[in-house]
């Protein structure tokens, strides 16, 4: 059944049009501006290679640690009932509207060598988290999980639990059940999230320069440099921020179906 249309009012198109302007012409600058002659030259230069190395594994590594988390947890907001549920939720939502860099100066209270974990792991296994490498995963996983519970809890909800309880009645346990039926089920919804957790962690900047700082080639990462090469070389930061404009292009293309519809 086709939608019907409207031929829309000045009042409307008017302001439509200006706002769909100012999203689009900043993105249509960094295009015009861009020094498509020495493109090829620039993406290999050593420190745009370094920061895109860095910012593809830490960013994988981040997307794996949140599946590894974020997928139970997902699981226990949508199948199960426990007091508090609603006030975890929230909690797992608050990263979606902190400030970032609050969310790097919170992780310093916890993993920093004076925080609440950090001093314990420093003294008894000599693991120092802040301004590391594995800081940056961290800090990335921290602002990236929300999206892939939000987006596997969904998929849980709207997955039909009477296969889950088909599979109880022949026998199969919980952990069984989750991994040969719910889990297929909702791979899609796995998949999707992954990839916005991904993307996510891929431009991940308040949390990452306040918790790991921004050093070349240990946590250095796209963002830092965009931010770092502005006060340098502008044709840097306009390359690099290319990089991640064709990154989210093409995570919200892959995903035009599921989240933007096909119309």
């Amino acid at each position: 059944m086709s939608r019907p249309r409207y031929r829309a009012p000045l009042a409307l198109a008017i302001p439509a049009i200006a706002g769909l302007a100012f999203l689009v012409l900043p993105l249509a600058g960094l295009l015009i501006r861009a020094p498509w002659s020495t493109l090829p030259q620039r993406l290999t230069e050593p420190g745009v290679l370094a920061a895109l190395r860095l910012s593809l594994l830490t960013a994988t590594l981040a997307t794996a640690l949140c599946l590894l988390a974020g997928v139970p947890l997902a699981w226990l907001l949508a199948r199960t009932t426990f007091p508090g549920r609603r006030l975890v939720r929230a909690l797992v939502t608050v990263p979606l509207v902190l400030p970032p860099v609050v969310g790097g100066v919170a992780l310093l209270l916890v993993f920093g060598r004076r925080g609440l974990l950090g001093g314990w792991l420093d003294a008894t296994l000599g693991v120092t988290l802040p301004f590391t490498t594995a800081g940056v995963v961290l800090a990335e996983a921290f602002v990236a999980m929300p999206f892939l519970v939000i987006s596997v809890e969904g998929a849980l909800r709207a997955a039909d639990a009477r296969y889950e309880e088909a599979a109880a009645t022949l026998g199969a346990g919980r952990w069984t059940a989750f991994r040969r039926v719910t889990l297929p089920l909702i791979a899609p919804g796995v998949a999707a999230g992954a990839v916005l957790c991904w993307a996510r962690a891929l431009g991940e900047f308040g949390a990452t320069i306040t918790f790991a700082g921004n050093f070349p080639g240990r946590t250095q990462t796209m963002p830092l440099a965009v931010y770092l090469a502005l006060e340098q070389d502008l044709d840097a930061a306009i390359v690099l921020s290319l990089v991640l404009l064709a990154v989210s292009v093409l995570i919200l293309a892959g995903l035009r179906d599921r989240w933007l519809g096909t119309s």
